[in-house]
C-alpha cells in the first residue's frame, strides 16, 4: 500500500482525509488534533519526531493516550511512506524542515529561524565573581525570518567586597533563512543586530556606545546523526572612541544520541571561537558542553558547558555555562512532560 492508501485506512478516521482532523462530534473526544495543512506546525519537527509517535503512540512525546501505537501493525518502510504523505498536505515547500534544526551552542547561533526562549547563567570566580544571566527572546516571521531580543543582567563583586548590579546592553537582532537543502542538510542564513548602550557603563555593565553587527550563518548534517555550526561576522561601534571595530567567527561541532532511537536525546557539542578587535590579537576560546532534553516533548532542553580561555588564562578566567531552553511554539513549559 502507498502511503496516501494507508492514511486513508489508518489515520483518517481521526485525523480526516484531507488532515485537518475531524470535529470532536466526529472523534467522541475534545483533544485537539493537529491540522497537518499547516506549515508552521508540520515544518519545524523531524521526521524522526513523527516516526517516533506512530511508532510508539502519543506517549512516546508525552502526547495525547488516545494517539494508538502503529509499530508492530506497519513495517518501517510502511511508517516512512505514511509520514512522506503527511508531508504533502503542506502546500509551500519553501518552509525549512526540522532537520535542519540543530542542537543550540551556547555562542554559535543557528542558521534555523526558531520560536524559543533560552536563560543563559555565566559564572566566573577570578579576579572577581560574576553572574550573568541573560534572558533570550526569538520569534520566528513567517516561512524564512526571525527577530530575537535579549536582555542581559549582571551581578559582580570586585575584590573589594562590592557588589554592581543591574541591566548590562540589550540586543536587537533579526536573520533571514537565504537557502535550506534537505537532501544536502544545508542551511545558510544572514541578519543583522544592534547592541543598545542600556547598561550603565560606570559600574562596568555596558560599553557606552550603540554596536552594529552583521553576521552569517551555516548549519550542516554530519553522517550519523552529527552536526556542524558556523557563524561570522563583524562589529562595528558608533563612536569608534569608545569601542573598537572587531571580527568574530564561531563554530560548533556535535553529534545527537537519543535513547532507544526516539528518546532522551543527548547531543555533546564542542565549540571554537575566535574573536579579535582591530589592533589587538584574537582571543581564541574552548567550549566544551553537553545539551540534554528534559520534557518527553523534548521542548525543553538543558546545557552545561564551560568556556576556557586558550591564551592569557590569569585575566581570563574559565566561565561555567548553563541555559535553559524553551521552545515555545511547541507547548507550555511545564505541560508535555508526560504523557496524558
Amino acid at each position: 500500500m502507498t502511503g496516501e492508501q494507508l492514511y486513508q485506512t489508518a489515520c483518517a478516521a481521526c485525523h480526516g482525509r484531507d488532515g485537518k482532523g475531524q470535529p470532536e462530534s466526529v472523534v467522541g473526544f475534545d483533544t485537539p488534533l493537529p491540522d497537518f495543512t499547516d506549515c508552521a506546525f508540520t515544518t519545524p519537527e523531524a521526521d524522526l519526531d513523527w516516526s517516533s509517535v506512530v511508532h510508539m503512540g502519543g506517549r512516546a512525546r508525552a502526547l495525547d493516550r488516545r494517539m494508538p501505537a502503529f509499530g508492530e501493525a506497519l513495517s518501517g518502510l510502511e511508517i516512512d511512506n505514511v509520514i512522506h504523505h503527511l508531508r504533502s498536505f503542506c502546500a509551500e515547500p519553501s518552509w525549512p524542515r526540522g532537520e535542519l534544526n540543530f542542537p543550540r551552542p551556547f555562542f554559535t547561533e543557528k542558521a534555523f529561524p526558531e520560536n524559543e526562549a533560552v536563560l543563559t547563567v555565566a559564572m566566573t570566580r577570578r579576579p572577581e565573581v560574576a553572574v550573568d544571566p541573560q534572558f533570550l527572546f526569538e520569534h520566528r516571521i513567517g516561512k524564512r525570518a526571525q527577530y530575537e531580543i535579549n536582555v542581559p543582567l549582571a551581578f559582580h563583586r570586585d575584590i573589594g567586597g562590592t557588589w554592581s548590579r543591574g541591566v548590562g546592553d540589550v540586543n536587537l537582532a533579526l536573520k533571514y533563512a537565504l537557502y535550506d537543502s534537505l537532501s544536502r542538510g544545508l542551511i545558510v542564513s544572514a541578519g543583522g543586530e544592534a547592541t543598545l548602550p542600556t547598561g550603565s557603563e560606570s559600574k562596568g555593565l555596558g560599553t557606552g556606545t550603540p554596536i552594529f553587527e552583521g553576521f552569517g550563518m551555516l548549519g550542516k548534517a554530519l553522517p550519523g546523526a552529527g552536526f556542524v555550526h558556523v557563524h561570522a561576522g563583524f562589529e562595528a561601534p558608533y563612536d569608534a572612541d569608545v569601542a573598537g571595530k572587531a571580527v568574530f567567527l564561531r563554530s560548533a561541532v556535535g553529534k545527537t544520541f537519543a535513547v532507544r532511537g526516539w528518546g532522551r536525546a543527548w547531543s555533546p557539542m564542542f565549540e571554537v571561537l575566535a574573536a579579535r578587535s582591530f589592533g589587538a590579537p584574537t582571543d581564541w576560546d574552548l567550549v566544551p558542553q553537553l545539551q540534554v532534553s528534559l520534557s518527553g516533548l523534548q521542548h525543553v532542553l538543558l546545557n552545561v558547558g564551560l568556556r576556557i580561555p586558550v591564551q592569557q588564562p590569569l585575566s581570563r578566567s574559565k566561565t561555567m555555562m548553563v541555559y535553559l531552553l524553551w521552545d515555545w511554539f511547541d507547548g507550555g513549559l511545564l505541560s508535555n512532560w508526560r504523557t496524558r
